[in-house]
């Protein structure tokens, strides 16, 4: 509705108490309070689904709040505008008109605003037509092909998240990436997940990013195909104790996914992974604690060493001698002469004599292989 009012240079006020002003800003709308909102309006549009909050949410008062000029549409669910209080406010001049498609009782015959010359009235059967009915046919059929393919399907009664956020979505298979390399750094048995979303999307319905960060930290480790409705009960069957953590705050960027993991020798691991530019680029942003910045590629190497001269001549050389390529490459480190993460994008999969010569040849204390190749 806001995306298509816009053309009409319509300023577009909102009420809704769950979204951000960042967000409402990006669908170009103008957050204020429900009073404000029903002052100042001449159209006002409902967009809810009917729960115990919002049933008979515009009643009596509400409209003695409007303008006289003011029109209110519901074409959402029947139960949310008191039809008493409409049909008196009708009636008493305290609005100009209506629009309804929905209704309490359904089908609904004998209301008594629908006699009304300033009141438009349609029988809620916009599903019922044959473009609607081939379009459900078509919904049906692409989700059942998700669901054979291991793929997510928002719609499924069994997981857990409903409706996807557009501003969620391209987080779903960055957060699963990011799980399969969190695996490959693991030299532990889990005991504990938390996977946190930070930043602006943060007070959308993430819960679906948990699914998906569950599903990559298994994908590699367990014979059965996961999915986003076995995933957290893998985790059970294992003993992993899983947490979903959300705050607005991100420093460097607009969103940061993050899965952290608390192993069985009582070590820690953490890796972090963002979308960036036009393109959502994926990238990770950090591990262990270390800050990086660089694509996330199919195949990964990640070197932990002491800081010293002459270690990415050698990691490069050994890789030259067996016709590896490098693609990119990052080293951070957190205070000179101390410890160092090296991460490598590689064009093909690393044999693990190479990765061993690695290890042995810079005295490393950790050289893994991340392999996202499907």
């Amino acid at each position: 509705m806001a995306a298509r009012l816009q053309g009409f240079e319509t300023e577009i006020l909102a009420y809704d108490p769950y979204i951000t002003s960042a967000r409402a800003a990006q669908l170009g709308v103008k957050l204020v309070t429900l009073d404000e909102l029903l002052e100042k309006s001449d159209f006002i549009t409902i967009h809810m689904p009917k729960t115990p909050e919002t049933v008979g949410m515009l009643g009596a008062d509400a409209f003695k709040k409007m303008k006289e000029t003011a029109y209110v549409v519901n074409v959402a669910r029947g139960g949310l505008i008191d039809e008493e209080a409409l049909h008196e406010a009708l009636e008493d001049g305290q609005i100009a008109g209506a629009g309804i498609d929905v209704f309490v009782k359904e089908p609904s015959t004998d209301l008594p605003f629908f006699g009304m010359d300033n009141v438009i009235v349609t029988p809620h059967l916009g599903a019922s037509t044959d473009e609607a009915q081939e379009k459900a046919g078509v919904s049906v059929a692409k989700s059942v092909r998700l669901a054979l393919a291991g793929e997510l399907v928002p719609d499924a009664v069994n997981v857990a998240g409903g409706v996807i956020a557009s501003d969620v979505r391209p987080g779903i298979p960055l957060i699963e990436k990011l799980g399969r390399i969190f695996t490959a750094l693991t030299h532990a048995s889990l005991t504990q997940i938390d996977v946190e979303v930070a930043g602006e999307i943060s007070s959308l319905d993430v819960k679906v990013l948990e699914l998906a960060a569950l599903k990559g930290v298994f994908a590699d480790v367990v014979t059965e195909q996961v999915s986003y409705v076995n995933a957290p009960v893998i985790a059970e069957q294992r003993g992993i104790n899983t947490r979903l953590i959300t705050t607005p705050e991100a420093e460097d960027y607009r969103n940061v996914l993050t899965i952290r993991g608390a192993l069985s020798d009582g070590s820690q691991i953490s890796v972090a992974g963002t979308l960036t530019g036009p393109k959502q680029v994926q990238k990770l942003v950090g591990v262990n604690g270390y800050d990086v910045e660089i694509p996330i590629s199919e195949h990964l190497v990640v070197v932990s060493y002491a800081d010293r001269p002459g270690v990415i001549g050698t990691i490069g050389h050994i890789l030259g001698m067996n016709n590896i390529n490098i693609g990119g490459m990052q080293v951070a480190r957190q205070s000179e002469g101390g410890q160092v993460l090296a991460l490598l994008t590689i064009d093909t999969s690393v044999p693990q004599q190479v990765l061993e010569a690695i290890k042995a040849g810079i005295g490393a204390d950790m050289v893994r292989e991340v392999d996202l190749e499907d």
